[in-house]
C-alpha cells in the first residue's frame, strides 16, 4: 500500500531526504522514528503528494504520488503536526465541510461524523466551537477528520501527543481496530513505548537516510543481540552456573538467579529445564527479560554516529 524507491528531496543545496526506500503491505503499521529534523515530515509530505520529490518514486494505494496526486489524496488520511483547525467553526460544521470536500453524501457525512466522534468520546462537544476545545480534543478531532472518508491508508504524525492517558488509549485502540480491517498506517512518534506496542515494522531515519528497517525481533537480534532469559531457583545456585554455561551464554548471576542469552528460547529453554530437573533443582521462574524499542533505537543511532565518525576520520 505504500512503496517508495530512492525517494529524495533537496531544498537548494540541503538534502532533507536521502534515498528512502520503503515497502508497507496492506494491514501493516510502520513506525517511522527519528530525531527532530531527520526527514520524517518531509517523507510524509512526499507520500501524500503535498511535496514533489526531487528524485526517486513512490506509490500509495497503487497511485503514483507525482502523476496521480488527486487519487493519492483521495485514498489517504493525514494527521499533521499542525492541525489547521478552523476554530470559529463548530465540530459538526467543520466535519460537514470536509465531508463535502471528500464528496460524501449528506447521510454519509453525518453518519461518519457521528460514529467517529462517538468512538473518540467527543459527542458532547459536537456543537462547541473548536476554539473551546482542549489540546487533546483538538488532536482527536483532527484524527476524526483524517478518517472521515474511510481511507485505506493513514499517515499519522504524533497521533497521541498532548493527550491524557485515556484519550491516548482510545486512539491506540482505534488504530488496532482499523488495522484488523486491513488499514495501513505510517506512524511517526517520539513515544517509543507506543511505537513498540502498535508497529509491525519499524524504520529509523537519521539525516534523511533510513539507517534501520525491520520487525522488532529482527532489529533486536541485529542491534541488541539474542533474548536474555532470567532463571530463579529455590535455594542456591552453587555449581549450576558452570553447568549451564555448557548450554547457554551466561551473562550474569546471583545467589539464586542466573541470566543467559539464547538464540532460540523454544528449543533451549526446555532443554535447560530438563537438565535442572535431572539435577533435582526446583525452578521458581524462567522468564524472558523484556527488550525495549528504546534499547534498539539508541543502539542504532549510536552505531550510525560511530560510522559517521569513522568516515570523517578517513576523509581527514
Amino acid at each position: 500500500m505504500i512503496e517508495s524507491r530512492e525517494l529524495s528531496k533537496f531544498y537548494d543545496n540541503f538534502l532533507a531526504v536521502d534515498g528512502v526506500t520503503l515497502d508497507v503491505p496492506s494491514g501493516t503499521v510502520l513506525a517511522l522514528l527519528g530525531p527532530n529534523g531527520a526527514g520524517k515530515t518531509t517523507t510524509v509530505r512526499m507520500l501524500t503528494s503535498i511535496l514533489a520529490p526531487s528524485s526517486g518514486s513512490a506509490k500509495v494505494a497503487g497511485f503514483d504520488v507525482v502523476r496521480q496526486p488527486a487519487q493519492v489524496r483521495a485514498h489517504v488520511g493525514v494527521l499533521t503536526e499542525q492541525h489547521g483547525l478552523y476554530e470559529r467553526m463548530k465540530a459538526v460544521e467543520y466535519l460537514d465541510f470536509f465531508g463535502r470536500m471528500y464528496r460524501l453524501s449528506a447521510p454519509e457525512r453525518r453518519k461518519r461524523s457521528l460514529d467517529l466522534m462517538e468512538r473518540f468520546g467527543l459527542t458532547f462537544a459536537l456543537d462547541k466551537q473548536l476554539g473551546e476545545y482542549s489540546k487533546g480534543m483538538k488532536q482527536k478531532l483532527a484524527l476524526v477528520r483524517a478518517m472521515l472518508h474511510n481511507p485505506p491508508v493513514l499517515l499519522l504524525d504524533e497521533p497521541t501527543s498532548a493527550m491524557d492517558p485515556q484519550s491516548a488509549k482510545q486512539v491506540r485502540d482505534a488504530i488496532i481496530e482499523l488495522q484488523r480491517d486491513q488499514r495501513t498506517f505510517l506512524l511517526t512518534t517520539h513515544n517509543l513505548t507506543e511505537a513498540q506496542q502498535l508497529a509491525d515494522r519499524i524504520a529509523i531515519i537519521r539525516h534523511g537516510r533510513i539507517i534501520a528497517n525491520g520487525t522488532f525481533d529482527e532489529l533486536a537480534a541485529r542491534f541488541v543481540g539474542d533474548p536474555i532469559m532470567e532463571l530463579k531457583v529455590s535455594g542456591e545456585l552453587n555449581g549450576l552456573v558452570k553447568d549451564l554455561s555448557e548450554m547457554v551464554q551466561v551473562e550474569d548471576s546471583g545467589r539464586d538467579w542466573v541470566r543467559f542469552r539464547v538464540s532460540d528460547p523454544n528449543v533451549t529453554n526446555p532443554a535447560v529445564l530438563r537438565r535442572l530437573h535431572g539435577l533435582g533443582i526446583d525452578v521458581v521462574t524462567l522468564s524472558r527479560l523484556s527488550q525495549t524499542l528504546e534499547d534498539i533505537y539508541l543502539q542504532v543511532v549510536k552505531e550510525d554516529e560511530s560510522q559517521e565518525g569513522r568516515v570523517g576520520e578517513h576523509l581527514r
